[in-house]
């Protein structure tokens, strides 16, 4: 999770209220998915027949589904926000590096984790690849650096990728901890209980930081890097006129 459309002005993807609305909804989201993935990791603790752990595997389910939901629409804002030009990470490497690689892998680590839930063929195997791919998307989400941030707005951004650093980290220690401890007290439970917190943690301050960045007097921090908010700004003003009549254009694609 990124939420990096609150961060660049290249990531305004349509007007800055339909913008604000689904920063917030995403927020929101996103935080409502980690707190049902933290009750799935709680109910593996109890003492439950084979159909509770049905459920809690059901409850994990649409977790991870509503995180990778998430993150599919950071991705898509975040392309929509370059008008698509994925050519232009030549400029930016951050931007291929964070703003599209991140999203990306968290979709196909929660991908992954759900086949995990679903079937017992190569379980363990696909739980590990889904964290390792959750630990390379938290490592990549830490290279993001924004020199015109203040302090406040470089706290809130370490407050949420160290915290889903850690917990991705501590979802790979179970998942690869899970054959050798099959006690009902194993271990493993507790650490995927502690993971699951981290990103309870990560989601509650991801939340305060997009109230944050959608205040007014909230710094508005720098465009695309290395020529490519140029490239950006030139293909566009190739494509747009520079008078026009929003209204006209409206009523002409009803027509169509």
């Amino acid at each position: 999770m990124v939420k990096l459309a609150t961060a660049r002005e290249a990531r305004m993807y349509g007007p800055a209220l339909a913008v604000r609305r689904w920063e917030y909804a995403n927020a929101a989201a996103y935080a409502f998915a980690t707190l049902l993935l933290l009750l799935a990791a709680a109910m593996t603790l109890l003492p439950l027949s084979a159909s509770g752990g049905g459920a809690a595997r059901a409850v994990a389910g649409v977790a991870l589904s509503a995180i990778a939901a998430v993150n599919a629409h950071d991705l898509a804002a975040h392309l929509a926000g370059i008008d698509c030009h994925v050519g232009l990470v030549r400029h930016d490497i951050q931007l291929g590096l964070v703003e599209l690689l991140v999203p990306a892998l968290h979709v196909i680590g929660c991908a992954l984790a759900v086949a995990a839930l679903a079937t017992s063929n190569n379980a363990m195997a696909t739980a590990a690849a889904a964290a390792a791919a959750w630990v390379v998307g938290s490592v990549a989400n830490a290279c993001q650096t924004y020199e015109r941030a203040d302090s406040r707005a470089q706290l809130m951004q370490s407050g949420v990728q160290v915290p889903m650093l850690v917990g991705s980290l501590l979802f790979l220690v179970s998942a690869a901890v899970v054959d050798v401890d099959t006690s009902p007290a194993a271990r493993w439970r507790w650490v995927v209980v502690v993971g699951s917190v981290m990103w309870v943690v990560a989601a509650a301050v991801n939340v305060a930081k997009v109230y944050m960045m959608h205040q007014s007097d909230a710094l508005r921090l720098e465009k695309l890097r290395g020529g490519a908010q140029e490239w950006l700004g030139r293909d566009r003003e190739g494509r747009v006129p520079l008078s026009v009549n929003w209204e006209e254009a409206a009523w002409r694609a009803e027509l169509r």
